[in-house]
């Protein structure tokens, strides 16, 4: 069931639990993360960069697929076709290719731009009923070409976007795309305070969910946190498997070479993923 992602994380910011966006880059993704939800009844947030768009043919392309599966496969619970880490160009293309979600994410902006294109894309997708998330301070990493050094973002900037009418609000508290360094320092917890309470009951976001202690997860949660983002996770579990099946001589045996057989244990490897984070996070059970 396509949806915005509003309502879903409402109930999640209230009901002191987090909703998982996970990445889609292929039919293969997207069928194991819906299966996922579907089995645990779980609400989900199917995450698309514009890398990934445009491996995938484009948004329409992707807009398609995920409307039609949702379909195919009979999905009751909540689902939320989100655009991550949107350029302002790339959310128009979403709104156009009909994604029920977007996230506009303006932080390498100076603030009065930020403000002033995500006020403009608020009044675009709130015409249309569409979730709208945006972006305060850096997330570490690389995310698509773009680097960023993991700065904490101002508090008192996250309320001036989060007053624009946004969503939701993803800001940087010493979180990195991708697999965190040995001497990462960890989450600022004093900085996650201090936005919360400025934004009072606007659900935060928190990006590179992949390789957070749980320990430090739940109380991100506990601080205002109702979305968490996993990619990097996915795509280590699937390599491993795929590698796994190839090195074990099984694409030789059979038709072992046939895609669906070579791909299924990284789908299986996906959906355990994809179940062991929904645990964490608190979401089984809350369609």
């Amino acid at each position: 069931m396509l949806v915005s992602a509003t309502q879903m994380l409402k109930k999640a910011r209230e009901g002191k639990y987090a909703v998982g966006q996970f990445n889609i880059n292929n039919l293969e993704w997207t069928k194991a993360i819906l299966q996922t939800a579907e089995e645990l009844k779980s609400p989900v947030i199917l995450g698309v960069s514009e890398g990934a768009g445009k491996y995938m043919c484009g948004f329409e392309t992707v807009a398609a697929m995920v409307a039609a599966m949702d379909k195919s496969l009979g999905i009751t619970v909540p689902v939320a076709l989100h655009l991550d880490h949107g350029s302002y160009e790339g959310c128009y293309k979403c709104i156009k290719a009909g994604f029920t979600s977007i996230m506009f994410d303006g932080s390498h902006f100076p603030i009065d731009e930020n403000v002033a294109k995500t006020t403009e894309l608020v009044n675009v997708a709130h015409g249309l009923g569409l979730s709208i998330e945006a972006e305060v301070g850096a997330i570490g990493g690389e995310e698509d070409g773009v680097i960023g050094k993991g700065e904490c973002a101002d508090p008192a900037e996250c309320k001036m976007i989060a007053d624009l009418g946004v969503d939701f609000l993803a800001a940087g508290i010493g979180n990195i795309h991708g697999v965190y360094p040995d001497n990462w320092e960890g989450l600022s917890f004093e900085t996650l305070e201090a936005i919360n309470k400025k934004v009072g009951e606007m659900p935060l976001v928190l990006h590179g969910g992949t390789g957070i202690p749980d320990d430090m997860i739940t109380k991100a949660i506990s601080l205002g946190v109702a979305k968490i983002n996993v990619n990097t996770e996915c795509q280590l579990v699937f390599a491993e498997a795929t590698r796994g099946y190839v090195e074990e001589g099984k694409d030789k045996q059979g038709k072992g070479f046939d895609p669906r057989k070579l791909l299924a244990p990284g789908v299986d490897a996906i959906k355990a993923k994809v179940k062991e984070k929904m645990e964490l996070f608190g979401s089984v059970g809350k369609a």
